[in-house]
Parts: structure tokens; sequence; C-alpha cells
């Protein structure tokens, strides 16, 4: 019994070692091939402790976000510098205490997400929206307890947005976990992956897009006196997702994101 290694959610290390080495051969492609990602700030990720880290970002698909960062911070651990080049070299030994946070509802849509999840998914169930349609049920503690979990053992991936629509407001659960589990905090921008892939993040949309990845400097949290509404704000600005950028965006753009996402949930639902 002892000779099999498990995280704490009980994933085989082996398995998910496996995982994430053939997922992150097969994607490697779609950020230094058939797409170009740009980075900034990998020498942040070196300098983090082995736990106790939240990335928050905005979020543009369902997967591909999340596949991108595993390869940019499995790169910068390895010593590379604002670059995924050489993926068998630094996936050999991946860092397995990687966990995102995703929809029970996604990540149980299929064999593709079901496999993905065992990567490292902390399912919680939102409670806002399901099926497309708008919803309002009470916030499970069991999910805010697996995140402490998670963050005990290693970093979390959120995007507490919990959409993939711009500028929608941040959810205040990741500020009541960030009070209580006092994570130290790293903001992540995002951009391209929309333009790149389709919804999902599985299907590669067009070529030749110039994506972006830009890893900030950790947030500075008062843990004890700061409101759960000042980190919300906070955060909204670290990631670029505050109203106000929206006066930085043209008209016309906005107005095709828009056209867009209506598109893009007439054929999903």
């Amino acid at each position: 019994m002892g000779l099999i290694r498990r995280n704490p959610f009980g994933h085989i290390l082996f398995i998910k070692n496996l995982l994430i080495k053939t997922m992150g051969v097969i994607s490697h492609r779609r950020y230094r091939g058939f797409n170009s990602l740009q980075i900034e700030g990998s020498e942040i990720i070196r300098n983090l402790p082995e736990t106790g880290v939240l990335f928050v970002s905005n979020h543009q698909t369902y997967f591909a976000d999340v596949a991108a960062m595993l390869h940019v911070f499995n790169a910068s651990l390895k010593g590379r510098k604002d670059t995924i080049k050489g993926v068998f070299r630094y996936l050999a030994r991946p860092k397995l205490n990687i966990y995102f946070v995703a929809a029970k509802e996604t990540m149980s849509s299929g064999i593709i997400p079901r496999i993905f999840a065992y990567a490292g998914a902390i399912t919680v169930q939102r409670t806002w929206r399901e099926a497309g349609k708008d919803i309002q049920r009470p916030v499970n503690p069991t999910d805010s307890d697996q995140i402490g979990v998670a963050l005990n053992d290693g970093w979390v991936i959120t995007f507490p947005q919990g959409t993939t629509k711009p500028f929608r407001p941040i959810r205040k659960g990741t500020a009541h976990i960030i009070k209580e589990y006092k994570p130290i905090v790293i903001p992540i921008v995002i951009d391209g992956f929309r333009r790149s892939f389709d919804k999902k993040g599985l299907l590669i949309k067009k070529r030749g897009i110039l994506q972006s990845m830009v890893i900030k400097e950790p947030l500075k949290i008062d843990y004890e006196n700061e409101s759960v509404d000042e980190i919300v704000e906070k955060i909204s600005y670290a990631i670029e997702q505050h109203t106000s950028f929206m006066q930085l965006i043209p008209k016309e753009i906005l107005e095709a994101e828009k056209k867009l996402d209506e598109l893009r949930n007439f054929w999903e639902y």
C-alpha cells in the first residue's frame, strides 16, 4: 500500500505524472508552433515557495489557459526564461502539486475533461450558473475546504470571474479563500487564447495568433484588515478585468467579442 504514492485527493502520482507528460507533449505545438506564446515574468515562478501559492487569472477558454500555465510553470522551474522551449526536458520531472479550480459541470462533460481533471482539477459546484442558465445556489463549504487542502499541498490556479467572458465581476469566494488561507497571490493576465481556440480550448480555431501570458509580482494583501470587497477590487485591477479597462478597448472589438460569445453559447447549448 505504501509503495503507491497519492496526493491528498487520492490521485496516483505515477498516473498523474504520465498524464501531464502526455498532454504536455501533445499540446506543446499549440503554443509553440501553430501559434506563438509570448511570456513575461517567468522569473517570479522560480522564486515561489513549494506550497501556499494561489494564481488568479482572467479566463478565455476552459482548458487551453490552464494547459499553457502548466507548460510555463514547469519550464520556468527548470530554468527557462520566458520560453517553453525544450518540452521533453522540462516535463521530464513535472511539478505534480499544481491544481486548478474548475466547475464540476465542465469537468464531467466528456472523456477528455475527465482525463484533464485527473491531472489536477479541484471541481467546485457553481452557485450562479448551470447548463447555460442563471441559478442561485448556496455555497458548498466542502469546495472551499478542498482548495485549502490543495494550497497546503502545493499551488492552485483559479479564474475568479468564473466565466470566459471578459470584464465580468470577480467572485467573492476567491477573496474569502484568500482571507482564510492567506496564500501568496500571483496575478496572471492572458490574451490571444480566445482567438486561437474554441470556447473549450480543445480545437484550434485559428493559427498564427500571438498569445500572451504576463505573470505579475505577488499582490500585497493585509489578510486581517482588508475587507472581501477590497481584495476583490485589488484582484480585478491586477488581472486587468476592472470595468475601467474597458475604456482602453475600441468599441468595435468589444461588440465583436460580445457577438462571438453569443454564437458560442448558441452552439454549445
